[in-house]
């Protein structure tokens, strides 16, 4: 009895000692499993989100919805419950036709970048996957064929990103999407009707989506006879105030491809800043005086009627307007220097403000270079949030506040980063919520790929990084 009491303790001993080895391998297994990241998916590709394919997110009643590129040009949708904290997706929402050839010497396009809007229904739709259509899609009316076809996908069901159709009610020549709903839920998407030589325009859908009007073409592309190009145009379009629609632009000189008057030949360059606005509920486009335009704009009235700053020695690139409470706009564009080449030096922001009579430039020599989209709160009161990379190599992303009309600005927050980053950065979401206003990527070296982050006033939201791993690891594609 006394050697069985002694093998009965010792027996006991043992099992406490295993109890207590297995349940601390277990709380090692729940922390792991539960470690968080500032990202919520390392899927984005190439240039996963840009300024101008836009809104890339939406806010809609305590969620927020985003969209981006994804794995072969694909788009994306993820959801995040600013109530319950909790991610949802990201879910494939259609299959792009470009992003997939393997032979194409660009291999990642980078035009069809997806946009997206919900509808009073409650209906989620992406815009995506074009770069002006090819011959064999047929005639294109408007412009000329490059690749990719444009397509319209919608949520099967209401608010649930986890089901897409794709519908054939949508140009299919169409490239940088960008959607607009007005207050009574009328649907705009603005595009270019092809590549570099083609109108710029607009279809309009009252029924929520499920038909839209034929395109009406607010931009004319057309031949120029002094020199061997055409004018084209680069546009980003807005919601303004009530029923307008508020456009900055600026204009793109398509060299022909052997120039003799130029040997560049055709390269990205562009000049010029322009302003517009469409009352959508006359269906009347007019300048910032409130004189008539005569649609579709040619490059002649343009310069006359809509110019908000010539900029010819050096080069533009996307530019981005709000306005004020009364209808009063401000633009910003950024300006690089022509130094001969196939593209220009390196660009910064300028800002410019319509006063009510005339344009202001600001100087705002303390903006650092780099991209981003505007947010104007009154006349006095705008931001701009801004990726760029500091003087010791961090990449940043941040807000920079001004409350004297632009003419100074001042960094007042930092949303992310990252030690030899490099970002690229959405337009603001539509409607957004404090905690998630703007989309980032960021590149993975010797990837194509990109981690995507979701940035608000606190900083990224944070998401269980066995939830953001949407690649197989053992595919991962190199850069060529």
């Amino acid at each position: 009895m006394i050697f069985n009491s002694h093998v009965f303790k010792i027996l006991c001993i043992c099992f406490c000692f295993l109890g207590c080895a297995s349940t601390q391998k277990d709380t090692s297994k729940t922390t792991k499993s539960h470690k968080t990241v500032d990202y919520f998916a390392d899927n984005g590709f190439g240039n996963a989100v840009a300024v101008v394919q836009h809104p890339a997110g939406v806010y809609h009643k305590g969620i927020t919805y985003v969209c981006y590129q994804g794995e072969l040009e694909d788009p994306y949708v993820a959801s995040y419950n600013h109530t319950t904290k909790e991610w949802k997706g990201p879910f494939k929402a259609g299959v792009s036709q470009m992003g997939k050839d393997p032979n194409r010497k660009k291999k990642i396009d980078n035009h069809g970048k997806p946009a997206i809007l919900i509808d009073d229904a409650g209906y989620i739709h992406i815009a995506f996957g074009g770069h002006g259509g090819t011959p064999e899609d047929g005639e294109n009316p408007l412009g000329n064929h490059h690749y990719g076809k444009n397509l319209h996908a919608v949520s099967k069901k209401p608010l649930d990103i986890s089901e897409w159709e794709t519908l054939d009610n949508i140009s299919l020549f169409g490239t940088y999407s960008q959607f607009v709903k007005m207050n009574n839920g009328d649907m705009y998407l603005f595009y270019r009707h092809g590549a570099h030589r083609s109108n710029w325009v607009y279809q309009k859908s009252t029924d929520n989506g499920k038909t839209f009007e034929e395109p009406v073409s607010f931009l004319k592309h057309k031949r120029r006879t002094d020199i061997e190009a055409e004018d084209s145009w680069y546009p980003w379009v807005s919601k303004g105030n009530g029923d307008d629609i508020i456009v900055a632009f600026d204009y793109h000189i398509c060299r022909d491809n052997k120039n003799s008057q130029d040997a560049r030949g055709h390269i990205p360059e562009r000049h010029n800043l322009y302003y517009m606005v469409f009352n959508t509920k006359t269906r009347k486009w007019k300048n910032v005086k409130n004189e008539p335009l005569e649609m579709p704009l040619t490059k002649e009235i343009a310069d006359k009627k809509t110019l908000v700053r010539e900029i010819v020695n050096d080069w533009t690139f996307q530019g981005v307007t709000d306005v004020d409470s009364n209808g009063n706009p401000q633009v910003i564009v950024l300006v690089g220097p022509d130094i001969g080449a196939k593209r220009s030096g390196p660009k910064r922001i300028q800002h410019y403000r319509w006063d009510g009579q005339e344009w202001l430039k600001s100087k705002n020599t303390d903006l650092p270079r780099g991209n981003g989209d505007l947010e104007v709160t009154s006349s006095k009161e705008v931001s701009i949030y801004l990726e760029n990379e500091t003087n010791d190599d961090v990449g940043e992303v941040s807000r920079w506040d001004s409350y004297n009309s632009g003419k100074s600005f001042k960094k007042e927050a930092v949303f992310l980063q990252r030690k030899n980053a490099s970002f690229v950065i959405s337009s603001l979401i539509d409607n957004p919520h404090p905690d998630a206003r703007i989309i980032v990527g960021e590149k993975e070296e010797g990837t194509n790929y990109r981690k995507m982050y979701l940035l608000g006033d606190n900083g990224p939201i944070k998401r269980f990084e066995k939830e953001t791993q949407i690649l197989n690891k053992n595919k991962i594609l190199k850069i060529n």
